[in-house]
């Protein structure tokens, strides 16, 4: 019985099957990791109010308990708690760990308030009184309505300074340096044109007029900003002054029933993936780098097609079998082999420097010293990963050229089509699922890649996206976030790592989610053309 199980075979099926099932649960487990500390990065916790004594030393401590966890320390196993303190300014810190022996009299006070700042960090701590123009409000106990109406007003004040900044400003620049560009022209053409010559002055004069004027609103702006704070008092009695408009959002995680919680949730989760990132990327929202991302991998994708498809079917269709194919389609296969970092280098050196510095000479040399496409951009990091993942695409294609039988080809000669007709009307459609095959495994690969970018585009702060309203809409030579950088970044970069862990776990979800949903995308494109040519199969 035991030798007629092992030599039919089966033994290797059962084997297969464990290490695939061995496999899913640890995905699965990684993916539940990852999504449970990412998630619970939103959640208003509650805040602790705690004394703290050691020896004759003893303080007051506000703040929410992040972890626990035992040391050993001198031998001993010694519980403690991670606890974020917030108030940076005033602690230099935000989390601290405590010995829980030294913890004395916990409490939760519905009273306490939790800030939100654009700067600092979090605040935690108590209301005290408004201060609008100098003067002290008095408002007591029932300041919430007034605290939204001062909140209100500094925010429509702070959105209004934001758009004046993104657009107007931006737009006077814009102009401005087209203006530059084209005098800059006319001299290196050695083009004499007093009448043109005139009319950029005029123009440049009206555009410092207008640039003026808008100054002068931002400074009337930040005035009106400057005028109402609020007054709050930390844990240990200590009173702080904190502007409106450094104030993000103001939230009493103590007094708040489930559905507020669950509101606040949400509304954190919506920031998270529509707005742009504060404090060093450790706040705010990723939207720059999940546009990024996304751009920099459909463009990879469009460029990565057609030349990988060309590639294959030259080497499947065209080519005489023999020696040298066969050597190419090794050092295809080793090029899917080579570390991701030595193609940055390659795209730095290649893209970068030569090929971007002849465009800059040849299109752009009045705006010169100043690099154009010679720096790091979006085409070159989509170029360089378009180059590593090209063998995935080639590999893929000939294996899906090698499936379609040969009297399929065959019989379509014999009816008196071209070979390019042939290929063209029926090898290269029913080949098509095997080409969004390796598609998908390049979007894959994509997505995720770091080491190459930060060599040929990708930077941790990016000013604008590399699409917007300007002609010509897709600017290729800018620079991009991303959320694999965006992880590198906040984890090991950033100077408060306890802050920034809860976001790396959510970062790195949102950018599995963003990789599936590529992917999804592409595996439906390939079922339905799997269906379509399913008929030329029989």
């Amino acid at each position: 019985m035991q030798d007629k199980f092992f030599r039919s075979g089966e033994h290797w099926v059962w084997l297969n099957a464990g290490a695939i099932a061995i496999c899913l649960v640890l995905v699965i487990g990684l993916l539940l990791q990852i999504a449970v500390n990412g998630m619970a990065h939103f959640w208003p916790h509650s805040i602790a109010v705690m004394d703290v004594k050691t020896g004759e030393l003893s303080e007051r401590i506000a703040g929410d308990l992040v972890d626990e966890e035992i040391a050993i320390i001198q031998g001993e196993e010694v519980p403690q708690t991670l606890v974020r303190v917030g108030n940076r300014d005033v602690y230099g810190q935000d989390f601290r760990w405590i010995a829980d022996s030294i913890i004395k009299n916990v409490q939760y006070p519905q009273e306490i308030i939790a800030l939100e700042r654009s700067e600092w960090g979090h605040f935690y701590g108590f209301f005290v009184d408004i201060e609008s123009a100098g003067e002290r409000l008095n408002l007591g106990v029932d300041w919430h309505s007034k605290y939204e109406d001062f909140f209100q007003r500094a925010e429509g004040l702070h959105d209004r300074v934001k758009e004046i900044e993104s657009n107007e400003v931006r737009d006077i620049n814009h102009e401005l340096e087209e203006l530059r560009l084209e005098e800059r022209r006319m001299q290196l053409n050695n083009v004499s044109d007093p009448v043109r010559l005139a009319e950029i002055e005029e123009q440049r004069k009206a555009l410092q007029a207008d640039f003026a004027v808008v100054q002068d609103e931002l400074g009337a702006l930040y005035q009106q900003l400057a005028r109402d704070v609020m007054i709050v008092r930390t844990a240990e009695g200590n009173e702080r002054r904190i502007p409106f408009e450094k104030i993000v959002r103001l939230y009493q995680p103590n007094a708040m029933n489930i559905l507020e919680k669950i509101g606040h949730y949400f509304a954190k989760v919506w920031e998270f993936l529509s707005d742009e990132p504060r404090e060093s990327n450790t706040e705010g929202g990723v939207f720059p780098a999940i546009f990024g991302t996304v751009t920099m991998v459909l463009l990879m994708s469009i460029i990565v097609t057609p030349f990988g498809v060309v590639a294959a079917v030259y080497l499947s269709e065209y080519a005489k079998q023999g020696t040298v194919v066969r050597i190419i389609r090794i050092a295809v296969n080793n090029l899917a082999g080579v570390p991701s970092i030595v193609y940055g280098v390659f795209g730095l050196g290649f893209f970068v420097y030569y090929m971007g510095g002849a465009i800059d000479n040849a299109f752009f040399p009045e705006a010169k010293p100043a690099p154009t496409f010679g720096t790091s951009g979006l085409l070159w990091a989509s170029l360089t990963l378009a180059l590593l993942t090209l063998p995935v695409v080639i590999v893929s294609t000939e294996e899906g050229l090698a499936r379609i039988p040969k009297a399929i080809r065959e019989g379509s000669l014999a009816l008196g089509a071209t070979k390019i007709e042939t290929l063209w009307r029926t090898v290269l459609p029913m080949a098509s699922p095997a080409m969004m095959t390796g598609l998908i495994l390049a979007v894959a690969r994509a997505a995720g890649e770091v080491a190459p970018l930060m060599l040929v585009g990708v930077v941790k702060l990016a000013p604008t996206l590399p699409i917007d309203a300007t002609a010509p809409f897709l600017h290729l030579e800018r620079k991009f976030m991303h959320l694999g950088f965006h992880i590198y970044d906040v984890g090991f970069q950033s100077p408060n790592v306890e802050a920034a862990r809860p976001l790396v776990y959510a970062s790195a979800l949102l950018l599995v989610a963003v990789t599936i949903l590529l992917n999804v995308a592409a595996i439906k494109i390939r079922n339905r053309l799997r269906e379509k040519y399913k008929s030329l199969e029989h």
